[in-house]
């Protein structure tokens, strides 16, 4: 029912550190700015990010809002009745608030964390070319939507249960170690949320994917010029194959930047656990705790004595094929190990 994340809406009382680090740092496209607000594109939406002054009056107490899209009017009025004959309260959005967030329609609910949640159809595009904030190859999104994003939840239990019947994400896979992360999808995109077991609530980070690798890497050139914006450091994920690192936001969230996320064969999809922790090398992870880098340090050590490789999941045009053979490789490729 539900088929991509389309908007998020974020509330701040640093709209000019927003700004720069929105437009310069992560290169969207800042469309308008006021003293209340930023409004900033990534494709041919009119607009995916939302940055409101948290000191103005607001029509949610939300520190956040996550838009999740629908097809049409028909869908949504289903999400509507669902959740209702779910007991979850539901609003509808007036036609102010509808244009605010530039979309025909749009309802509003919670999650069980208290996460405000909006679904909505009608998303307006725009032929004017995307113009980044600084020079990058672009965001992957289309109908995968715009990346993902991940929340803390106190009660997990219960958060796994709401996303997984009331709203229909499917489960892409699970990890214990270091700590615990659920991952769903509604697309072909490995996750568009995921949830991770925490003593408080709240949004951990959001998740946007470039075209080219060297747009990842060069941002994190950038970021290790400022000290402190760093918060896990270059790697790449074990399940959905991201390579990627952790920024610092000027709110109380972290930003990843990522490249080459794999896509999923969604009706034979098995979910399944995964055992060597989130990250097949790198991401330090400055934000746990001391117990929790050790371990995390043993399940990649683990995946290295264990040979786990992952091929590079690569778009067309951001790549070439490699001249020249190794007959060792060929071997390895055959399944016939080193001579």
């Amino acid at each position: 029912m539900i088929e991509a994340l389309g908007y998020v809406g974020i509330r701040s009382d640093k709209i000019d550190t927003w700004a720069d680090y929105g437009a310069k740092w992560l290169g969207l496209q800042l469309i308008e700015r006021s003293s209340s607000s930023l409004r900033f594109r990534m494709d041919d939406r009119k607009q995916r990010f939302i940055i409101a002054d948290g000191r103005e009056p607001s029509p949610s107490d939300s520190a956040q809002f996550f838009g999740w899209e629908v097809t049409d009017a028909v869908a949504l009025d289903a999400l509507a009745a669902k959740l209702e004959k779910a007991n979850v309260p539901v609003a509808r959005l007036d036609r102010a608030a509808c244009a605010h967030r530039r979309v025909a329609d749009a309802i509003a609910f919670a999650d069980p964390s208290g996460n405000r949640l909006e679904a909505f159809h009608g998303a307006e595009t725009t032929t004017d070319p995307f113009v980044p904030g600084r020079p990058i190859s672009g965001f992957r999104t289309g109908a995968l939507g715009m990346g993902h994003v991940v929340l803390r939840a106190r009660k997990i239990d219960d958060a796994i249960s709401f996303y997984r019947e009331t709203l229909g994400f499917a489960l892409s896979d699970f990890s214990l170690e270091p700590f615990v992360a659920y991952f769903f999808h509604v697309n072909p995109r490995h996750h568009s949320i995921a949830l991770i077991g925490s003593p408080e609530d709240g949004i951990h980070h959001l998740m946007v994917e470039l075209c080219y690798l060297d747009d990842v890497g060069q941002l994190y050139d950038l970021a290790l010029a400022e000290p402190g914006r760093i918060a896990t450091s270059l790697g790449r994920h074990t399940n959905d194959h991201v390579t990627s690192f952790y920024a610092n936001t000027p709110s109380d969230f972290f930003m990843e930047y990522g490249w080459g996320g794999r896509t999923l064969d969604v009706p034979n999809w098995k979910p399944y656990e995964m055992h060597y922790g989130t990250s097949l090398w790198g991401h330090e992870r400055s934000w746990l705790s001391p117990a929790a880098i050790e371990e995390a340090h043993r399940l990649r050590a683990m995946a290295v004595a264990e040979n786990q490789r992952e091929p590079l999941q690569v778009m067309p045009g951001n790549h070439v094929m490699s001249h020249g053979t190794c007959p060792w490789w060929d071997k390895m490729k055959a399944g016939g190990g080193a001579a």
